[in-house]
C-alpha cells in the first residue's frame, strides 16, 4: 500500500473525529453522524490496503 493512501485515511479519520467533536460541542446530531461516518470509511479504506498489503505478500 502507498504512504500515500494511508495518509489520505488517516486524515479522513481525523476530519471525522474533528466533525464528530463539532457536533458534540454545538449539538447538532447531522454533524456527529457524518463525523462517525467518516471515520468508518477512514477504518474500510485501511482494512482494503490491509488486505492488498497481505495479499502482495503472499504472492512475493
Amino acid at each position: 500500500m502507498s504512504i500515500e493512501d494511508r495518509a489520505k485515511a488517516t486524515a479522513k479519520n481525523i476530519e471525522g473525529k474533528a466533525q464528530e467533536a463539532l457536533g458534540n460541542i454545538t449539538g447538532d446530531p447531522e454533524d456527529k453522524a457524518k463525523g462517525k461516518a467518516k471515520q468508518a470509511e477512514s477504518q474500510v479504506r485501511h482494512g482494503v490496503e490491509d488486505v492488498k498489503d497481505n495479499v502482495k505478500e503472499m504472492l512475493d
